[in-house]
């Protein structure tokens, strides 16, 4: 969404295997900001040239990498021509990896990919993000009805984040926003509607959520998108919306990430899938 002052901020997550331990601490830090954010995912980077690309495409979308590569020369090449380039980067198993070492006494094999398996599971997660990155914010409603849920609301209800969220568990989430002064896509109002749920926030908090984002951005102020009276016409268009299409309303005021989620699973009767690689569930 390059242009838009109001389009998230961009993280992308680069890894020489799945992504999926990058993106998982990345969506366990990011769950401590308000920020609005879009997470883009890089797999199987292995050689310098495909990290260099990576770093000149974060340099045009001011994007912060988090990177999880064990050849050196790969995530040397990310922090070094990441540097020139002006681009951030973190390294998330670098340094983990060269302290157990010493700890230990012991190299390290250096092996890309050991955590994750192929299996259907994992597959079924890989299509799950894919789909919910090719379904944001309303992109290719033709195949929305391909989606096991559809999350719609206005603008800074989180659909993104959530979308996103949902589809690291193996949930193919498509998000459609509501935009004021337009009809509903077609494609929204002709899918089951057991399937769609409308997200609502306490009015305070998202004129605040707004508001930061306007700062953040250095945008000039857009009066009715931070317009009080014009916030709680939004919201009451959109519960009304909701209550008339059949759409389950789910409140996200106040709640993580991780709790809006667990009660949308909830209510469509789907369990989550929990990340390979261990019994324990990640912050």
């Amino acid at each position: 969404m390059s242009g838009d002052p109001l389009s998230p901020a961009e993280i992308f997550v680069v890894s020489d295997g799945t992504g999926d331990t990058a993106s998982s601490a990345t969506q366990a830090a990011m769950l401590q900001f308000r920020t609005p954010w879009r997470m883009r995912t890089f797999r199987d980077v292995r050689q310098e040239s495909q990290a260099r690309r990576v770093i000149d495409l974060a340099a045009r979308s001011g994007a912060l990498v988090v990177f999880t590569v064990v050849d050196e020369r790969v995530a040397r090449t990310l922090r070094d021509h990441g540097a020139s380039q002006g681009v951030r980067t973190v390294d998330l198993l670098g340094p983990l990896i060269s302290r157990t070492a010493q700890h230990l006494g012991a190299e390290p094999r250096l092996q890309p990919g050991l955590l994750h398996g192929f299996s259907d599971e994992y597959f079924r997660r890989i299509d799950a993000v894919e789909y919910a990155v090719r379904h944001d914010d309303g992109a290719n409603l033709r195949t929305l009805v391909d989606a096991d849920l559809v999350l719609t609301g206005i603008s800074r209800t989180s659909k993104t984040p959530l979308s996103m969220y949902l589809a690291q568990r193996g949930i193919k989430t498509g998000n459609v926003p509501l935009v004021p002064g337009l009809e509903p896509p077609r494609e929204l109002l002709e899918l089951d509607p057991r399937r769609v749920f409308g997200l609502v926030l306490d009015p305070g908090a998202l004129l605040t959520i707004r508001r930061s984002r306007l700062r953040q951005m250095h945008a000039p102020p857009y009066a009715d998108y931070v317009d009080p009276d014009s916030v709680l016409g939004e919201l009451a268009r959109s519960r009304r919306m909701f209550r008339e299409q059949g759409w389950r309303i789910v409140d996200i005021s106040g709640k993580a990430v991780e709790e809006t989620a667990g009660r949308i699973l909830e209510l469509i009767g789907k369990k989550a899938s929990e990340p390979q690689g261990g019994s324990s569930a990640a912050g």
